[in-house]
C-alpha cells in the first residue's frame, strides 16, 4: 500500500482492493456483482438495483427510479455505490447502507438516496429469500388484512374529473384523489389550455388566482355529485405560499378532504407548522424529500399529519422503517408517494411497510399496463380497491431482463415541461 489518508487504501497498481467484511461472517455467502437496469413498459424510465450472491440463483432487487434523473441514478450504482458492496455479506443491511451513506462525504440527494434505495431494497429481498419469508414478516408480520389505497380522477373540465371519478368508485375504491386543468400548460396532474392569458407576456400562464377559485369549485360539484361517503383528496403540487395555502385549506374545510398534500414548496417547509396549525384540512408531505434527516423533521416538528414519503429518495426500507417508528409515536400516518414512476419492486416495498405499521394512513397507487406485468412478474394488483402483498419469500416481484430490454428508456422531458410552468407574467413557478 501507498500514500496517506485515502491514498493509503491504493495498491502498488493505483487500484482499490474488493470490499473487505469488517467482521467474520457466520457463512461464505458474498454480494457478487450490483448492477442497474433500465426499462420503460409505460414510458417512464423505471431503475431496478440487482444485487447477485456466491449462491446461486439468490439475488436481490430493489427500486431505484428518480425518472427526471435516472442516468444520474445509473451511473451513481454502477460507479460508486456498487463497488462498494462486492464482496460484502448480504445479512449486513445496516452496516452497508450507513457506509455508502458515508461514503460520498457530502450526504442525502435524491440521486444518491435512489441508489442507496435499490442496493437497500434488494438486500432486503435477499434476506426474504434467504428466511424463506415475506419481507413484511421481517418487519414485524401484519397489523391489517390488506392496504386500501386511493387513485387519481383528473380531467380537462369538472366534468371529465367527475366521471373519472365515478369509474374509480364503480372499481372498488373509496379514496379518489381529483385534478382538474383549467388556462395554461403548467396546470398540475391534469391537462390544460393553451392561450388561456392572451393579453399577458407568456399567454399559456399558470395563474394562482385562477387556481384558488378553480379548486373549492371542483370539490362543490364533487360533494354533490359523489356524494358525502367518499374520501376526497387534492394535490397542489407545491404551488402556493403559505398563506395562500391557509387561504385554500379553509376554502375546502366544508368538502372534508382526507388530505390536502404538498401545498408549499420544500424551500418553506419551515413554515408547515403555521400552515398546519391554521389549516382545518389534514396536511400531507415529503416525496419530494431526499434524505432521511428532513423527513425526520417533517415528522418532529410538528407540520404534517401524514407522511407522503417517497421511500427510494430517501435511501430504501432501512431508513424508512425507521421514520414510520418515528411516526407511530408521534402520531403521523403514512401516506407513500406510489404513482406510475416508482416501480412494481417500490410498490412490494411500500406495502411491505403499510401491511406492517400501526401508522399506516393511506396509500397511492397505479393501474400497471400489461407490459409492465410482463417485466415485472408478480406486479402487485388493485382489487377492489386494495393491495395485498406477496406472500413470496422477499418481495415477491422478479424483473424479466428479456423483456426489459424490448422497452429502453428515452429521453424523459420532464425538464422541457418544468421550464414551461410559468406565471403569465412570465416569472417561473414550482413544477
Amino acid at each position: 500500500m501507498t500514500g496517506s489518508g485515502p491514498d493509503r487504501l491504493l495498491d502498488d497498481s493505483g487500484a482499490l482492493p474488493q470490499a473487505a467484511p469488517p467482521w467474520p461472517g457466520r457463512d461464505r455467502l458474498r454480494v457478487t456483482a450490483v448492477r442497474a437496469i433500465v426499462t420503460a413498459p409505460e414510458g417512464m424510465p423505471l431503475v431496478v438495483v440487482r444485487v447477485d450472491t456466491s449462491e446461486p440463483g439468490l439475488y436481490g432487487l430493489g427500486c431505484a427510479t428518480f425518472t427526471q434523473r435516472y442516468a444520474a441514478v445509473v451511473a451513481a450504482v454502477e460507479e460508486h455505490v456498487g463497488p462498494l458492496v462486492v464482496g460484502r455479506h448480504p445479512a449486513d443491511i445496516e452496516d452497508i447502507t450507513r457506509m455508502i451513506h458515508y461514503s460520498s462525504y457530502w450526504r442525502g440527494g435524491p440521486v444518491l438516496g435512489n441508489a442507496l434505495s435499490g442496493v437497500d431494497q434488494a438486500l432486503w429481498d435477499i434476506a426474504g429469500k434467504r428466511a424463506g419469508m415475506p419481507v413484511y414478516e421481517l418487519l414485524g408480520g401484519r397489523s391489517r388484512s390488506a392496504v386500501e389505497v386511493y387513485s387519481h380522477a383528473a380531467g380537462g373540465t369538472v366534468e371529465e374529473t367527475l366521471a373519472g371519478a365515478e369509474e374509480l368508485l364503480a372499481r372498488g375504491y373509496r379514496h379518489v384523489r381529483l385534478q382538474v386543468g383549467g388556462p395554461g400548460l403548467g396546470t398540475y396532474g391534469a391537462p390544460g389550455t393553451r392561450g388561456g392569458y392572451p393579453r399577458s407576456p407568456h399567454p399559456d400562464g399558470w395563474d394562482v388566482a385562477q387556481y384558488l377559485r378553480a379548486t373549492p369549485e371542483l370539490f362543490a360539484a364533487a360533494r354533490e355529485r359523489l356524494g358525502a361517503e367518499v374520501s376526497l383528496m387534492h394535490d397542489v403540487h407545491s404551488r402556493l405560499t403559505p398563506k395562500q395555502a391557509v387561504v385554500l385549506a379553509r376554502e375546502l374545510e366544508p368538502y372534508r378532504l382526507s388530505f390536502l398534500e404538498d401545498v408549499i414548496a420544500p424551500e418553506y417547509y419551515d413554515r408547515l407548522p403555521e400552515v398546519r396549525a391554521a389549516s382545518p384540512v389534514p396536511i400531507a408531505v415529503g416525496e419530494q424529500i431526499g434524505n432521511v434527516t428532513d423527513a425526520a423533521r417533517l415528522i418532529k416538528n410538528g407540520g404534517i399529519d401524514l407522511l407522503r414519503l417517497h421511500t427510494s429518495a430517501v435511501g430504501g426500507l432501512t431508513p424508512t422503517r425507521k421514520l414510520v417508528a418515528l411516526a407511530e409515536l408521534l402520531g403521523v400516518r403514512t401516506a407513500f408517494h406510489s404513482p406510475g414512476d416508482i416501480s412494481p419492486v417500490g410498490v412490494a416495498a411500500n406495502l411491505a411497510v403499510d401491511i406492517s405499521t400501526p401508522a399506516f394512513g393511506y396509500q397511492e397507487s397505479h393501474t400497471y399496463n400489461d407490459a409492465t406485468h410482463e417485466v415485472f412478474p408478480g406486479t402487485p394488483v388493485v382489487r377492489e380497491g386494495h393491495l395485498a402483498p406477496s406472500d413470496a419469500p422477499g418481495w415477491g416481484v422478479d424483473l424479466d431482463e428479456k423483456a426489459a430490454v424490448r422497452f429502453p428508456p428515452t429521453k424523459f422531458l420532464h425538464e422541457r415541461w418544468a421550464t414551461g410552468v410559468r406565471h403569465p407574467d412570465g416569472s417561473l413557478n414550482a413544477p
